[in-house]
């Protein structure tokens, strides 16, 4: 299989520049272009065509004699006008082009193979595409769409991205492996339907019709096929729904930053990232493991999570580059969660190898495939399936903030604040979605992003895409690419005050596949239908509306909290009933942002709820509820409601993580390696948090789904010597788990919470490994 060459590389080792040298001093050697003729017969800088790589050669050498290694002999000619271009000139604009794909007439792709056809694509590139003609770089290919009403596009790939760290991590590839095999990736790098051309499904049939020839003819052209596609999209301008309907992958978002920006000024916009598998095959030619894919069929919730297979089914064949990697996550989650309050070390007590093990995992180069995103890959595989039983899901969308000033000597934290003083608290903040079942159940992390926020700079503000508010965004748009799998499944993402910004509202409209529900947190201003502002204001106008109905809302006790860094006050108050009015009706907005001046206006659903007579000195309860549902009945509007309150799942997961997996306890020497610990116990604390409440909300299910045959006989063990009848059903052994970890079990007690548990499982944990060793030494 050829293999990219090195050539800068190479020729800049030790052993290079002696060659070079030594040629150098040699009389034969009379100009440049024997220099690297030599230098390619020598070090085998050949094609897959076996032609000498004679350009790149003069290139590497070039760069190296500016870095001040030697001095190459004077250019034999100056100012050559070699790859210099003739002004490109316009394209006649193509004639009555039909709105409906089907009455194209005589529509083709052609390769650019002629000086003519390369004309006319510098023409229409030129003078039609934002980014101009180029130029291209690296290995090549140029296509015109055609047809009987004249030009109507063009294509043009070229050299893919040289570092790409959405694309990096996905792929899973070490450096090396990137450097030998980039060649194998193409760029997208110009995709045009002219703007006069309007017709459906044209340019789905244009990417098609292209990617289906590119790998015969990438290696006619240069005696190899590609792997993978890349491409990028500015979300801004674009929505990228021709790359979704021709079965591109969306990976994240790229940095801002462009080919050649060595300096990391990040001039570039940050673009959405799209990929496409050319060679199915291409994981087993890099030597890769396969990456975790939707596996086959639906999976109900608690499936396969018993003590002794749940960590293999959530981690297993993750994409961390090395197989005995994989392994040794899956074998430290499991090690973790039987008591996931402890340090790993205490965990693996006198498993020496365990512990090294563990460590090597965390300590990966920060360039490594061990990444939080390739950690999850397999636990987010399987929370599709959990998806796919479900008929409504909700992806909650929620931030939190992680504290470790207690380890200043941890690299690349952010500041959280200050306090008085001025003295800075230093963490993480992390911003997740978790994605619930229409009844609460939880099913699985579907992203995670990590941030080590710093103080905002003065200045102009940032564009969109690098706001702190454009991680909602990026959360909506990972829904709209996992909708795809989902047919059968409506798809909601839930959101709390802080997403209520006109940015979210124009990107779902972009995005019919999922539908938002946001509470409020502006008094924006109100457009009639035509988008003409009506003087009047979101909050008022709704609260003023007709009543339709009533509804009873149970508020959970709230402990008082006094101030401390990084967190306000909170006033305490009893568990009550609230009894509220509830309203509803369709409003249209308009942006309170100059910046969004010029976007049309938005219409959506409200639902408002208010208490009618709240305990005195306690805050009334009123909630406005934005949503791109259609309400026409108070049924609808009380589901909304509902819906919205199961948004607190996101933070009991915060609470378990925090409190119970004790996350800001973990010490690292660096942020990276935190997230990738992090990462771990996430799925660590949702299945804790399953395991609570399909023992309380789903009684009749059998014990085995969540626990092993070991960890059952200790339970009726633990029963048969309390004199109780033993474990039945999963509430059976949920019950008697949270007895160990402190429950009371009374009759008018409450079901017992997450804290209860995950001290009880810690206890069973222990409880199990002294059953195992007297079973042993029988």
């Amino acid at each position: 299989m050829w293999a990219q060459h090195q050539i800068k590389r190479t020729l800049s080792q030790p052993h290079g520049l002696s060659r070079i040298h030594a040629l150098l001093s040699d009389d034969s050697i009379a100009h440049r272009t024997a220099l690297a003729d030599t230098l390619c017969d020598e070090f085998s800088f050949h094609n897959a065509h076996g032609r000498r790589q004679r350009a790149s050669c003069l290139k590497a050498l070039r760069d190296l004699e500016r870095a001040g290694h030697f001095e190459l002999p004077t250019p034999l000619t100056a100012g050559s006008t070699v790859g210099r271009r003739r002004e490109a000139v316009p394209v006649e604009a193509a004639q009555s082009v039909p709105a409906a794909f089907e009455d194209l007439r005589d529509l083709y792709l052609i390769p650019v193979a002629d000086a003519a056809q390369r004309a006319i694509w510098d023409g229409l590139m030129a003078h039609e595409h934002p980014r101009g003609a180029g130029p291209l770089v690296g290995c090549q290919l140029r296509y015109l769409i055609g047809s009987a009403h004249g030009w109507l596009g063009a294509v043009g790939f070229g050299a893919s991205a040289l570092k790409l760290a959405a694309r990096d991590r996905w792929i899973g590839w070490s450096d090396e492996q990137r450097r030998t095999h980039l060649s194998r990736i193409v760029g997208l790098n110009r995709f045009l339907l002219r703007p006069g051309v309007r017709c459906r499904n044209l340019a789905s049939w244009a990417l098609g019709q292209t990617l289906r020839r590119l790998g015969a003819d990438f290696e006619a052209a240069y005696g190899f096929r590609p792997w993978l596609v890349e491409t990028f999209v500015d979300t801004l301008m674009h929505s990228g729904v021709s790359l979704k309907a021709s079965n591109w992958l969306y990976l994240g978002c790229s940095n801002g930053r462009g080919r050649q920006d060595g300096q990391h000024q990040q001039a570039e916009t940050r673009k959405a990232i799209y990929v496409y598998a050319l060679e199915p095959a291409w994981r087993a030619e890099l030597g890769l493991a396969a990456a975790p894919s939707l596996p086959f069929g639906a999976l109900a919730p608690g499936s396969g999570l018993d003590g002794e297979s749940w960590a293999e089914q959530e981690f297993g064949q993750a994409p961390l580059g090395d197989k005995r990697l994989s392994d040794r996550l899956v074998m430290s989650a499991r090690l973790q969660a039987e008591d996931p309050m402890r340090a790993f070390t205490a965990v693996a007590k006198d498993d020496w190898p365990a512990v090294k093990g563990y460590y090597r995992l965390i300590d990966q180069a920060d360039d490594s495939a061990v990444t939080p995103e390739n950690i999850l890959a397999p636990h987010r595989a399987q929370t599709l399936r959990r998806m796919q039983a479900q008929r409504t899901v909700l992806c909650l969308q929620d931030g939190t903030d992680l504290n470790f000033t207690s380890h200043p000597e941890t690299t690349g934290l952010g500041v959280m604040g200050r306090n008085q003083t001025g003295a800075e608290s230093l963490g993480l903040h992390v911003h997740s979605t978790l994605a619930v079942s229409g009844e609460g159940l939880p099913l699985g992390v579907l992203r995670t992003r990590f941030d080590a926020p710093q103080p905002k700079p003065k200045g102009p503000r940032k564009p969109v895409t690098e706001r702190t508010s454009y991680r909602w965004i990026e959360g909506l748009q990972d829904c709209a690419e996992l909708a795809a799998e989902l047919p059968k499944t409506q798809l909601i993402s839930v959101m709390d005050r802080e997403a209520d910004f006109f940015g979210l509202f124009v990107e779902q409209r972009s995005r019919p596949e999922v539908d938002i529900l946001v509470r409020a947190k502006n008094n924006r201003r109100l457009c009639d239908q035509a988008g003409q502002l009506t003087g009047e204001t979101l909050f008022d106008t709704v609260a003023a509306g007709k009543v339709r109905g009533h509804l009873e809302l149970s508020i959970d006790r709230q402990s008082t909290r006094l101030k401390r860094s990084g967190q306000q006050p909170r006033v305490g108050h009893k568990a009550r009933t609230a009894k509220t009015a509830l309203r509803y009706q369709s409003i249209t907005l308009h942006s309170n942002d100059r910046e969004d001046k010029d976007i049309d206006p938005v219409t959506l659903s409200v639902v408002h709820v208010r208490e009618q007579s709240p305990p005195a000195n306690v805050k009334r309860v009123e909630w406005f509820l934005l949503t791109s549902l259609a309400i026409d009945s108070p049924e609808q509007a009380q589901q909304i409601l509902e819906w919205y309150c199961l948004r607190w799942r996101i933070e009991d997961w915060h609470r378990v993580m925090k409190t119970g997996c004790r996350i800001e306890r973990l010490a690292h020497h660096s942020a990276e390696r935190l997230e990738r610990a992090i990462a771990i116990r996430m799925v660590i604390a949702w299945r804790v948090m399953l395991m609570t409440l399909l023992g309380r909300e789903t009684t009749e299910l059998p014990p085995e789904l969540m626990f092993s045959d070991v960890e059952l006989r200790v339970l009726n063990a633990y029963t048969r010597s309390r004199g109780r009848q033993p474990v039945e059903t999963l509430n059976d052994a949920v019950r008697w788990v949270a007895i160990l970890g402190g429950y009371l079990n009374r009759n008018n007690d409450p079901p017992p919470g997450h804290q209860l548990m995950w001290y009880g499982y810690a206890k069973l944990a222990g409880m199990c490994e002294g059953y195992l060793l007297s079973e042993a030494m029988k």
